[in-house]
């Protein structure tokens, strides 16, 4: 049994997918820790997968639809958030996409549209979410976004996602900047390499992780558990002076330069 550590604290999820995803690692922590959680969902699509997920913690667990591409969506989530809870304490920002084609060949090929899309959906968002949640932090807060090494060092078909990663980070330490007197804290999570379905879409993953075993000190990269117990530290009191930072739960493998 997780020590309740987030006991009465609400959160908000962005970006379950199906069961692999690190957000759903995150979400089960920090449930586990006794957060209480509100999550979005991306479509009908999405929604039975989230809804399933979701009821296991219990069948009132409540869920919105929210596609973070379009401000009258974002703005209509926190309408239902508030409808919901007078106050939110944390929230998880687990969102990238690219178009596909911008995942394979090389960097120099991006299109204008795909340039666009790759940094709307995995950098600005945050930014938008996070201007719709800091009202609701009455009490302070902790943001946590998901990043990649691929942000800071090239990485073979990470391509514009890398370059969409690079403007995450640097949009958390302005963000930690603005929120910092209100008490709310803003950090990533970069995570090596781990097997879910997002990660399956890139070009030559198998020798990624090959790679990290080889060249990690702890001759690993990481699992679902250990980001979200990393999740839950960045929540809880225990990282209250920590913000605007990037947290590597990758074996070690960034310190390495060869």
């Amino acid at each position: 049994m997780t020590q309740q550590v987030l006991a009465g604290k609400v959160g908000l999820v962005f970006g379950v997918a199906n069961k692999r995803s690190i957000a759903w690692a995150i979400a089960k922590a920090w449930a586990a820790a006794g957060a209480r959680l509100i999550f979005n969902y991306q479509g009908e699509r999405l929604k039975e997968n989230v809804e399933e997920l979701a009821g296991e913690f219990g069948e009132k667990t409540p869920l919105f639809p929210c596609d973070v591409s379009s401000d009258d969506e974002i703005k209509a989530f926190f309408e239902n958030v508030r409808g919901n809870t007078d106050r939110v304490d944390l929230m998880l920002h687990s969102l990238a996409f690219a178009p596909r084609e911008a995942l394979e060949g090389d960097f120099v090929s991006t299109t204008r549209e795909a340039f666009r899309v790759a940094h709307d959906i995995s950098a600005y968002s945050l930014v938008a979410l996070a201007r719709e949640a800091a009202p609701l932090m009455t009490n302070g807060g902790s943001i946590v976004a998901m990043t990649y090494y691929g942000s800071e060092k090239v990485v073979p078909h990470y391509n514009v996602m890398g370059v969409a990663k690079a403007s995450l980070e640097a949009s958390t330490r302005y963000l930690a900047y603005d929120l910092g007197p209100k008490k709310i804290r803003i950090n990533c999570i970069s995570a090596g390499p781990v097997q879910t379905l997002a990660a399956r879409g890139i070009s030559g993953f198998t020798s990624m992780l090959k790679h990290y075993q080889d060249r990690a000190p702890l001759k690993r990269s990481c699992d679902t558990a250990e980001l979200g117990a990393t999740g839950v530290f960045l929540a809880s009191d225990g990282a209250a002076a920590i913000t605007g930072q990037v947290i590597y739960v990758d074996g070690g493998y960034q310190i390495m330069g060869m």
